[in-house]
């Protein structure tokens, strides 16, 4: 969803939406995670091999495998030197709130003690106190002995439980992934839906196995197919894995994010561990792999910021698409060399599609997002559907291979972080316009039969800390997986 510097969802002429630069210039790095096989029906640690940058952990316990589990979804950006953009500029001067620290009234006051001069009274005083120290001192000890016993049965029941507590899935077999109560509130409406498992950053990695099977078992009831943006620190291992072990009905879009400035340095790193994914899990479950997340968007931004737009099928925007055409081509060749047949294809911004990328693949992806037309939450649907057949299909069909074209991202934030950017003219972040939004875009979009992924599963708190606005809130989902205040079409995907 990100590009490097400019608003690239809807560069189209007819909405005079033109790039801006990033005046931050914040970046950030990408990738994936380990996978951390404990549960029954796991693959060993060693069978996953690790990317040159993942700095492998030691195989967890099932204590580790049950920990509370963090939120923050990042989306695969996979480069140090990979710039984000601010959103037409506008967000990153988003501060983080100093949230309120809890405090208690002030502290009760005993009355003044009595003066009395009775030494009586003081005698009495004294023994009544020695006895209440003896029984207080008698309770205190049972009180922390039946701490104990009830720490330890805590922990044992939390070793052999696969749910962490602030997770939304309720777990039926505990050593089963696979057997899992179904949401009556979730229905399997979205053709498709993009994600990013938590913690997909280089150079941490922190990802866990444990974590994705959640998200997994939670996106098996909303869709059959979820799309990914790179493939570093192992996440296209990640999730094939657990689509093995919850044995649920999961396609996978894998994803490799290239860079147009590191010679090539993160492609082949991520080609390597797909190529260890593919090796590892066949290819029953996976759909394609997407060579580039908007490079043509980043690529003419670079080198032609005076009318990127005009500059994408032109000789800058041509030479760009050689550097991703040899990738694409490149990602052929290894799949003809394992004797395997899997679509290749590339994603990028709606109005950013250079021909002779789209005549190398076979399929697009575009992102086509309402909210930054500045067009209203009635009215986003049918613009993303204009949009889309007049800018990405039409391109496509007058190709000669004609690749498919999907909808790589849409959607509607629910709030920004800062009142500022809460509105796009027309467009307002909020849970209400986010349910117009899924009333008015999924069921019809089934019935015409536009494949799309829809953006996103849960919010990444990662983007709100770094960019602010609303780039950490197009969630269907909390960052704690529970629904937020919405309904799910009931309608059924193709």
């Amino acid at each position: 969803m990100f590009s490097k510097k400019s608003l690239h969802i809807h560069r189209h002429p007819e909405f005079d939406i033109k790039p801006k630069p990033n005046p931050s210039g914040a970046g950030y790095s990408s990738s994936s995670a380990p996978v951390n096989p404990t549960r029954s029906g796991s693959i060993p640690l060693g069978s996953v091999p690790p990317s040159s940058a993942y700095h492998p952990v030691a195989a967890q316990s099932t204590d580790e495998l049950s920990a509370p589990i963090g939120r923050g979804y990042g989306m695969s950006a996979p480069a140090a030197g990979y710039q984000d953009m601010g959103r037409g500029g506008g967000f990153n001067s988003y501060r983080e709130p100093k949230l309120g620290a809890y405090a208690p009234g002030a502290a009760w006051q005993d009355p003044e003690a009595s003066k009395s001069g009775k030494k009586k009274w003081i005698v009495i005083g004294s023994i009544i106190g020695i006895i209440a120290i003896i029984v207080i001192a008698t309770v205190v000890g049972v009180v922390v002995s039946n701490s104990h016993k009830k720490g330890n049965n805590k922990n044992l029941s939390a070793t052999n439980s696969s749910a962490s507590p602030n997770s939304s899935v309720q777990q039926t077999d505990p050593n089963d992934p696979s057997k899992f109560t179904l949401d009556p509130n979730l229905h399997k409406a979205f053709y498709g839906m993009a994600y990013t498992p938590v913690g997909s950053q280089l150079p941490d990695c922190g990802n866990s196995l444990s974590a994705v099977i959640q998200d997994i078992q939670i996106m098996s009831q909303l869709t059959s197919r979820v799309r990914l943006y790179g493939a570093d620190c192992n996440q296209s291992a990640l999730v094939l894995e657990a689509i093995k072990q919850t044995k649920v009905d999961m396609t996978v879009y894998l994803g490799n994010y290239v860079i147009p400035t590191d010679n090539n340095a993160a492609y082949q790193r991520q080609r390597d561990v797909i190529k260890s994914a593919i090796t590892t899990y066949g290819t029953d479950h996976i759909g394609g792999i997407t060579v580039g997340n908007e490079f043509m968007l980043n690529y003419v931004t670079d080198n032609a910021p005076g009318d990127p737009n005009a500059a994408v099928n032109g000789d800058i925007g041509n030479t760009g698409a050689q550097i991703l055409i040899a990738n694409i081509q490149d990602t052929r060749n290894m799949l003809s060399s394992m004797g395997v047949s899997i679509p290749v294809g590339n994603s990028d911004a709606g109005s950013y599609f250079n021909n002779e990328v789209l005549a190398a693949v076979d399929y697009g992806m575009a992102n086509v997002h309402p909210w930054f037309a500045a067009v209203s939450a009635e009215d986003g649907a049918a613009w993303t559907a204009t949009f889309f057949q007049q800018t990405d299909v039409d391109q496509a069909n007058a190709l000669s291979n004609k690749p498919k074209m999907y909808i790589a991202e849409t959607g509607w934030p629910t709030k920004s972080s800062d009142a500022a950017h809460a509105s796009n003219n027309a467009s307002t972040a909020s849970e209400q316009n986010l349910q117009t939004f899924l009333d008015t875009f999924v069921c019809a979009a089934n019935n015409n039969g536009t494949g799309y992924f829809f953006f996103e599963f849960a919010d990444e708190d990662w983007k709100d800390k770094q960019f602010g606005g609303v780039e950490g809130w197009w969630g269907l989902f909390n960052q704690d997986r529970t629904l937020k205040n919405v309904k799910i079409p009931t309608c059924i995907s193709p």
